[in-house]
């Protein structure tokens, strides 16, 4: 038989207490509807068989008694004793047959009868029972159940679904994690080095909280982590409860936002006092960067609920309760990119800022994540990882190790080991998408005018550095090219792509922005020069849409073009939106001609690569620039 406390735990089950909910309420029903039973001296005996009343005229001397109980009732009562027998007889007619009754057997027989009284009817309470209503009552609650059964089902199983899935009903779903439960530790954090510093100081600063408050520091338990997602900010929060081994409730930010006014609010406070139970715990609250935008925003009053109490909430560790709870919040904004609630921000005295790995990060994280695997998958001789941590620049910890899963489902399905080819069609799989031959190979045409549109964006690429004279293997080392192609892409609908490498670079110049906008508009240059003005296509769509946003930027928010530094989308004046689109156009005019006019002096090798990558579909960087060599050879012997 289980233990007491096992049945115990049982009921704690949402369905569990439901079922004894219905199976209480199923008893308390069948106990309703039970029949009664009085303890009387003289059992009653109940009938609606009229004849019993006719009989009276036959055994008029044998009658004790007669009385007629609620006779203006639809339905009175002729209750009648026999002086030689114990039972009360009591039978039931209805109104129009009892003034027949009557009339015709009582009057006429001269049979003596009275009207019951209360004290009567007080003593014998049966006589007013009527088990045909009760027994009618029950079989039509049971028809009404039975009939809808599946009704009352759902409209069960909703209330249950509210109750679990909307925030703010039924309390919090946010479960305890003990510290043993917890993966990972700090050294999974590859790099990083000024991140675990900073950790390292938050642990100090818990671990020392008595020094802390002697110089009235009592605030380094709201930690606010901010950084672009997939850098670890989730992970951390696991590890530091890991390491200072005091268990951990995670919460999602949009798991809040339940549509109802005080529904995130009494989410977070249900997520507390369970934190608060656990005497020193974390709550990791991910996601929350709706609760940090500035109050009073939008319509939507519950999110200015939800912040409301989180506020109320962090300063609770000035209060003997919650004085064990470290709220560690995560975001993937920041107060230095984007505007956010000031009140929320004095709330954490510490914040760590994630930021995407820098290149000798990135190889290490690669080496680490291909490190796991068995032995035999990866052949390292045959693997450059400098090229490859050069190739994923900007992408985040998260999606490196997807890079490399990636790489471990091309190697299985070809039956070969993971080398630098194969993470590179891993990485070009994860950025680009699948792309596929057999689509473009009946486009001859489109394929053509895809091919000179790509050449057209490498070459405004390497166009700089072939006007300083730089040789084909200097500009090799300068460009970030890694392959032309003109296979389909379905993921963005395009005939070809040109794959570059990124920089690990945040800040642009003037300079480095219109040389950004020539790249972008190569493309469509190259078509006006082969195809002339009128024949451009609709493939520059998405190229001229980020022309149009950096333009914006450079001569609007940033005023690069003007001696008055000012943001001059924020200025509200009359005709402002004309005047900037005039500067914008003037700008566009600008570039686009200076890109039309360096393309001349491609235009051969344009139209020579052309035909090799229409033949081919895809040319790497080295075959590139060997197809330039050897076309511009015989021009420098020449010379």
């Amino acid at each position: 038989m289980p233990s007491f406390s096992k049945v115990f735990e049982s009921t704690k089950n949402l369905y569990v207490r439901l079922a004894l909910v219905i199976l209480v309420a199923l008893v308390a029903v069948a106990v309703a509807y039970k029949p009664m039973v009085l303890p009387e001296a003289n059992p009653v005996v109940q009938s609606q068989d009229i004849s019993e009343i006719t009989k009276l005229a036959a055994n008029k001397n044998r009658l004790e008694y007669l009385l007629l109980a609620n006779p203006l009732s639809n339905f009175p009562r002729y209750v009648f004793k026999y002086k030689d027998a114990p039972q009360i007889h009591v039978v039931k007619v209805p109104s129009t047959s009892h003034i027949n009754l009557e009339r015709e057997v009582l009057l006429k027989n001269a049979i003596p009868y009275a009207i019951a009284q209360e004290e009567f009817l007080n003593a014998h309470k049966e006589v007013l029972h009527d088990p045909e209503a009760d027994s009618s009552a029950a079989v039509e609650i049971g028809g009404f159940l039975a009939r809808n059964a599946i009704g009352l089902l759902l409209l069960v199983a909703m209330f249950v679904g509210l109750r679990k899935h909307l925030p703010g009903m039924g309390g919090s779903s946010a479960s305890v994690v003990k510290p043993e439960n917890l993966k990972g530790s700090m050294d999974d954090l590859v790099g990083m080095e000024d991140i675990k510093a900073e950790v390292a100081h938050l642990e100090e600063m818990i671990a020392n909280r008595d020094l802390y408050r002697s110089h009235n520091i009592d605030k380094p338990f709201n930690v606010m982590l901010t950084g672009p997602a997939g850098t670890g900010k989730t992970k951390l929060a696991g590890y530091l409860a890991k390491k200072l081994d005091i268990p951990l409730i995670q919460a999602s930010g949009s798991g809040l936002e339940s549509g109802f006014v005080g529904g995130g609010a009494k989410a977070l406070n249900a997520i507390y006092k369970k934190a608060c139970a656990q005497g020193r715990c974390i709550i990791f609250l991910d996601e929350a960067q709706s609760l940090f935008m500035p109050r009073g925003r939008g319509d939507k009053k519950w999110d200015d609920d939800t912040a409301n109490t989180l506020l109320g909430l962090l300063d609770g560790i000035k209060s003997d309760q919650g004085a064990g709870v470290i709220w560690v919040v995560a975001s993937n904004f920041d107060d230095a990119s984007m505007q956010m609630d000031e009140a929320m921000l004095r709330r954490f005295a510490v914040k760590i800022n994630f930021r995407l790995p820098n290149k000798a990060e990135r190889r290490e994280l690669i080496n680490v994540f291909l490190s796991r695997k068995d032995v035999e998958c990866v052949d390292w001789g045959n693997l450059n990882l400098d090229y490859v941590a050069e190739i994923t620049a900007n992408l985040s910890p998260a999606l490196l190790e997807t890079v490399v899963d990636r790489a471990s489902m091309i190697a299985i399905q070809e039956k070969v080991l993971i080398t630098t080819d194969v993470l590179f069609r891993a990485f070009e799989r994860a950025s680009i998408g699948l792309t596929d031959r057999a689509t473009t190979a009946e486009k001859n045409k489109e394929r053509e005018r895809v091919a000179l549109h790509e050449l057209g964006h490498f070459f405004m690429q390497i166009d700089p550095y072939v006007r300083l004279g730089m040789s084909w293997d200097e500009v090799k080392a300068k460009s970030n090219l890694l392959k032309i192609s003109t296979e389909s892409v379905s993921k963005i609908g395009a005939l070809g792509y040109v794959l570059s490498a990124q920089h690990d670079v945040s800040l642009r110049t003037l300079e480095e922005l219109e040389q950004d906008v020539i790249q972008l508009y190569g493309g469509v240059a190259a078509e006006e020069l082969f195809y002339g003005a009128r024949g451009i296509s609709t493939g520059s769509h998405n190229d001229i849409q980020k022309v149009t946003s950096l333009l914006d930027t450079m001569v609007n928010r940033l005023s690069m073009y003007s001696h008055s530094k000012l943001d001059y989308s924020q200025l509200k004046r009359e005709g402002a939106a004309e005047e900037a689109m005039r500067q914008v156009e003037a700008k566009a005019d600008e570039l686009y001609n200076r890109t039309l006019e360096a393309m001349k002096a491609y235009k051969d090798l344009i139209g020579v690569l052309a035909g090799t990558l229409l033949d081919r579909y895809v040319l790497s960087k080295d075959e590139v620039f060997a197809l330039l060599a050897e076309l511009t050879e015989p021009r420098r012997k020449a010379a």
